[in-house]
């Protein structure tokens, strides 16, 4: 019977997953839930002499779930190192290690939930469930694909855009872009997330040619530049995630780039 390391972080806003999730990837699992995570993960043998590289690769795998979780909830969020690491035998001894702090990661709107039940009392709409449900898969993938490079990209430009408000549509631009140069062409992208000409073409009118304080040309509109409205930024973010979630999507399904 293998070894087990287990490690706790923290994190806020405690609802970021708004309830308790469990997450598997690889032979990592996480428990999530109110603002602590636990983790596991099975060990046979000696521990790496490096183990700052270790318990980092397990922090990264958390930290990209967390990024998953970001871009629906498009929250800034803090996740603490790994602490109070423990080192639990087959035999029933526990080692504890002491590890410097990987380093801290800072990475809100609203939301009304909608609850129906039917006539016996059956819920048949629970958007709260949905989302939380949505939010978990999509921590699942972005944890198992956070290797690919153009999905720690486009996780990180979401995160960037959640973190830099003022830069808020040059981050979500970038989406696109790495798209685009990832599939090697507007049309090709378009094609494999199965994003709409009128998506595409919104994300490049909000960041480049309205005259828009979060944009990316502001230089060329002196005078006359303006906050973007709610409405533009939300259209801008959920465009934003839809090439997110189509492109972790794809690599679930193809198992490839």
């Amino acid at each position: 019977m293998a070894d087990e390391i287990l490690l706790e972080w923290t994190y806020t806003p405690a609802d970021l997953f708004e309830d308790r999730i469990e997450l598997l990837v690889d032979a990592c699992a996480f428990v999530i839930d109110a603002g602590t995570v636990v983790g596991h993960a099975p060990v046979e043998g000696e521990l790496p002499a490096d183990l700052g590289s270790f318990f980092n690769t397990m922090h990264q795998r958390l930290d990209a779930a967390f990024l998953g979780a970001q871009i629906l909830a498009h929250k800034a969020y803090k996740l603490s190192g790994p602490n109070n690491i423990v080192r639990l035998s087959s035999d029933g001894r526990r080692h504890a290690y002491v590890l410097a702090e990987v380093g801290t990661l800072n990475l809100s709107l609203g939301v009304v939930d909608v609850l129906i039940a039917d006539g016996a009392g059956n819920v048949t709409v629970d958007t709260r469930a949905a989302r939380i449900a949505r939010r978990r898969d999509i921590a699942l993938k972005a944890s198992a694909h956070i290797a690919d490079p153009a999905a720690n990209s486009i996780l990180r430009s979401y995160s960037a855009a959640v973190n830099d408000p003022r830069n808020e549509l040059i981050h979500l631009y970038e989406i696109r872009d790495a798209m685009q140069k990832h599939f090697r062409s507007k049309g090709k992208a378009m094609k494999a997330l199965n994003v709409s000409s009128a998506e595409w073409g919104a994300i490049g009118r909000l960041a480049c040619y309205e005259p828009l304080l979060q944009g990316r040309h502001r230089g060329e509109h002196p005078g006359a530049l303006r906050p973007a409205t709610v409405e533009e930024l939300s259209e801008a973010r959920a465009i934003g995630r839809k090439m997110i979630e189509r492109y972790l999507a794809h690599l679930e399904t193809t198992g490839r780039p």
